[in-house]
């Protein structure tokens, strides 16, 4: 493999990076709740939809495994991972404690940990300004 295939395949693993850390945070630690240190994301919100609002979300969550399967996760990490979405599926659909248990069950803020780990790389640090935008570079190539 060439150094420009090399260099090209990096850059689009730290961008699929990008997208799965920003997909988590939104899904699990969008807003901080008033008055405490604690977040909550689109996750517990969606739950509360009846019939479709976890399986919505459970479909967000898959595109952080499919992020992963695409990265080169071993399929028990996968598996893993999967086991993770489950049990908030489950979970999530207990009416009214359901929400709760969202809310407190970071299902896509672990598996995108397992896949950092897998990786061999540190985890974001939270630095930026929560209500800053989050842009999102698109490049064209050739």
């Amino acid at each position: 493999m060439d150094e420009k295939t090399r260099e090209a395949l990096e850059q689009a693993d730290e961008a699929a990076l990008r997208r799965v850390r920003t997909v988590a945070g939104l899904m699990d630690e969008a807003v901080r709740v008033p008055g405490t240190d604690y977040k909550v994301g689109l996750d517990p919100i969606l739950g509360i939809v009846p019939g479709g609002g976890d399986l919505v979300s459970a479909g967000i969550s898959l595109y952080i495994i499919a992020e992963a399967a695409y990265l080169g996760v071993p399929l028990s990490t996968l598996v893993k991972m999967l086991g993770t979405v489950t049990v908030d599926v489950v979970g999530g659909s207990v009416p009214v404690l359901g929400t709760l248990f969202d809310a407190y069950w970071k299902a896509n803020k672990w598996n995108v940990d397992t896949l950092e780990e897998y990786l061999g790389v540190e985890g974001e640090e939270e630095t930026a300004d929560p209500d800053e935008p989050v842009s999102i570079d698109v490049t064209e190539s050739d």
